[in-house]
């Protein structure tokens, strides 16, 4: 006799969000991940967000035909009253369309070109400090390193979406030489919080990129002291982070310049926590070896005025690339709550900013200037951003979904009007303050 059907409701689906009973729904089929959620490629985050839902264009976006496999182990039954949108339809199309025509396997020769230029400018720094006794050849070179890290850092993030080389354990390593060895940044780090800013992008309480109090703040919901779902503390919205958002608009470049600071202070955070971690001895040597090389090398500076000089041009231009993740997001749309599988399309597209530019300045870029395009297909090589843009932007108007793109120029003008109007927010809550005549003229024109 054949075994019964056993059909599940979405009432009965969404009652199971615990890490101990966790079920999920993938076309129909639900499945019950509560053990596997710890081993998961991409952190318990993911899941834990999107627990008790249907969750297959987030599945579609992150596992185009390379997962699927692995699910039938925990199939328990089917969802019952399984229905699927009219953009979600048009979206799995448009993944099955790029899947058919190989995009997903076809990543040119931009990571080749990448590691090629990244050898020549470290060989070029080199040069210029050990051979050059000029303090303008070494500010050049302090420049130049900053760029490095920038187009390296590329190469990291394309390795943690999607094999940029011939086979996993060499991707592997491609990923914790670029993250942790020449940028000092734990790849491990990076891939916990940006696989969950994807999936909660810009949620103010689970999208870590948007959660910088007390320094920045995007939007005034997250100035009632928001718990962050992702670190599991409350973001406290006191007097000193009053003072420091107030004057955002302002401190936000210095700030940038900066940033740097704070991802070395994360990396080591998570690596020497009791968090569970893929080859954790393995990133800290990778930490090491960057540390023992940068520090090396700003040895052989003449003097300490020099060396100050030195990181602090790397960390200021390094800091271009802060910016840039910046753009693509914070004048976007935000909201408050856990993300909702069933808008998938309607979340990427409402909480990402493309920049608008030529084709010669996509290296500048690292093809992150297409972040709508990027976001919903985040495993698609970044040569071909650029020519499913046209593709993404009529889904989008078909479907009447935002679909931006400004200039660098107008991103950077968006960001700090976001901010500003944020301070300002900030400034309203704050008790009141005596006033004279200069007080109101930089606040009101500041």
């Amino acid at each position: 006799m054949a075994e019964k059907r056993r059909e599940i409701s979405s009432q009965e689906l969404a009652q199971h969000t615990n890490k101990g009973d966790l079920w999920i729904s993938i076309q129909g089929k639900v499945y019950d991940v509560s053990e596997w959620v710890k081993d998961h490629p991409g952190g318990d985050a993911p899941l834990m967000n999107l627990a008790g839902q249907d969750v297959t264009d987030a599945f579609v976006a992150f596992h185009p035909g390379s997962a699927w496999k692995y699910l039938d182990k925990f199939h328990i039954g089917y969802l019952s009253d399984y229905v699927v949108s009219d953009v979600s339809k048009d979206y799995r199309k448009l993944a099955s369309e790029f899947s058919k025509a190989g995009l997903f396997e076809k990543k040119g020769h931009g990571i080749f070109m990448s590691l090629l230029s990244v050898g020549i400018m470290f060989v070029v720094i080199l040069s210029g400090v050990l051979l050059s006794g000029n303090t303008w050849v070494h500010a050049a070179c302090a420049g130049l390193l900053g760029i490095l890290w920038m187009q390296i850092g590329f190469v990291g993030h394309d390795s943690g979406h999607y094999n940029v080389m011939l086979t996993p354990k060499l991707n592997r390593f491609v990923q914790i030489f670029t993250g942790n060895c020449v940028t000092g940044i734990s790849i491990g780090w990076w891939r916990w919080t940006h696989t969950a800013h994807h999936i909660a992008v810009n949620s103010l309480d689970y999208d870590p990129d948007l959660q910088h109090v007390p320094f920045l703040a995007v939007s005034k919901d997250i100035l009632s002291s928001l718990t962050s779902k992702f670190y599991g503390r409350k973001m406290t919205f006191d007097a000193a982070a009053r003072f420091l958002v107030s004057y955002q608009h302002w401190s936000f470049y210095p700030v940038m310049a900066v940033a740097r600071i704070n991802l070395f202070t994360q990396s080591f955070l998570l690596l020497l926590s009791s968090r569970p971690m893929q080859d954790r001895y393995l990133e800290l040597l990778g930490l090491m070896v960057f540390w023992g090389w940068y520090s090396l090398l700003v040895s052989c500076l003449p003097n300490w005025g020099e060396r100050a000089m030195f990181v602090a041009v790397s960390f200021a231009v390094s800091g271009i690339q802060h910016v840039q993740f910046c753009l693509n997001h914070f004048s976007a749309h935000t909201y408050v709550g856990p993300p909702r599988a069933n808008d998938w399309f309607e979340k990427q597209t409402k909480g990402s900013i493309d920049i608008s530019c030529s084709t010669w300045m996509d290296w500048f870029h690292g093809g992150l200037q297409f972040q709508v395009e990027h976001h919903l297909f985040p495993r698609l090589p970044r040569c071909h951003l650029r020519k499913i843009s046209p593709f993404v932007k009529e889904l989008c108007r078909k479907h009447n979904l935002p679909y931006v793109s400004v200039s660098f120029f107008e991103a950077n003008k968006m960001t700090i009007a976001t901010l500003r109007n944020a301070a300002l927010q900030a400034r309203d809550l704050t008790n009141p303050i005596p006033k004279n005549l200069v007080w109101e003229a930089f606040n009101t024109h500041g």
